[in-house]
């Protein structure tokens, strides 16, 4: 029989949704925490094949996942392409800036990015032989738009000021980066893919700072180009887009794009998605990353309602963004047991 992530992505109504977790390798993680020690740093954790692999199991036995995602970070496309990229302790990362027609040229060519990732590819290769035979694999790469957000700020910023900035005043070098980046994502995934990736997930975090016509040329226009280009290359593998804050944008974006399931942010109505964005297909989601730091009957609740509004359709069950250091593990616990137990 199928794994059980692969029958809700191709349309199939569970009992019981499948269930995995955004960040579900991280802080919150003793085990976790005590392997990034070993590996020295965060970028060292992301291109050690065996360190990124023993991070990526770690939450399948610690809580049996129907899925585990590939261990490592939106922004090695970036570095692949040529860009600088640090992390500074308690900040985030840092990137040399794409800002001037001079700072593009620096960039590298798409089809040059296999080098610097050849790393990851192996860490899929080797969970490819590790996970249990039941759980889903998923590979990621960022979106286009937010990728880009952070090569032109230089880092994470709290509005996207400096990308809405340069594609206000110099929108044809703005275009070539997304072509750029949409173009390295299509080979990177597709690697992904043949390293042992049986999904992809596509992560656009900030989406929700696109309105009108931007959202649909630099969110809906490089995601479909990705999944279309991906569906000619791996007709048989899913893709989960995540336009995170993208709001009442959510409804149609599944037949807009060709995403065969649509993760959603908590702060959308499961009731209001079931009914806009679930007939068209697989919905991810979306229990508020807080349930897992303060836990209780307030988590229970929270997790019941969910399961019962998508419970007419394919349901992946997830929180609405990524797992947040500060969570309790056993609240994690708690939120299976309640989505599999009722």
């Amino acid at each position: 029989m199928a794994k059980k992530l692969m029958r809700a992505l191709a349309g199939e109504t569970l009992d019981t949704p499948p269930i995995w977790m955004m960040r579900q390798a991280g802080r919150y993680l003793p085990e976790y925490r005590a392997t990034r020690e070993k590996a020295g740093d965060f970028l060292s954790l992301c291109y050690n094949p065996e360190l990124a692999g023993e991070v990526t199991l770690q939450p399948i036995r610690r809580y049996g996942f129907d899925a585990a995602i590939l261990f490592a970070d939106i922004l090695l496309v970036p570095q692949a392409l040529g860009a600088d990229l640090w992390f500074v302790t308690g900040e985030g990362p840092r990137l040399s800036t794409v800002t001037t027609q001079a700072d593009f040229d620096k960039l590298g060519p798409a089809a040059d990015i296999h080098e610097t990732l050849s790393p990851i590819y192996e860490t899929l290769r080797i969970l490819t032989r590790e996970l249990p035979k039941e759980t889903a694999l998923i590979g990621f790469a960022g979106a286009p738009w937010t990728v880009a957000t952070y090569m032109i700020a230089g880092r994470g910023t709290p509005d996207q000021g400096p990308a809405h900035a340069l594609k206000a005043e110099n929108r044809a070098l703005f275009e070539a980066l997304l072509a750029r980046i949409t173009e390295a994502t299509i080979l990177y995934l597709s690697a992904q893919i043949e390293a042992g990736a049986e999904v992809v997930k596509l992560f656009d975090s900030w989406a929700g700072s696109l309105k009108g016509a931007d959202f649909e040329a630099y969110a809906v226009d490089p995601a479909r180009r990705i999944i279309a280009a991906l569906k000619a290359m791996h007709p048989e593998v899913p893709v989960i887009a995540f336009p995170r804050e993208a709001g009442p944008a959510y409804e149609g974006f599944a037949r807009a794009t060709g995403a065969d399931c649509v993760a959603l942010d908590n702060s959308v109505d499961a009731a209001w998605a079931a009914a806009h964005v679930q007939k068209d297909g697989c919905v991810q989601g979306n229990l508020a990353p807080g349930h897992m730091v303060t836990g209780g009957a307030a988590l229970d609740t929270a997790v019941r309602e969910i399961v019962a509004a998508f419970r007419g359709g394919p349901h992946i069950f997830n929180l609405g963004h990524g797992i947040t250091p500060d969570a309790d593990p056993a609240n994690v616990q708690r939120m299976i047991d309640v989505v599999r137990g009722g």
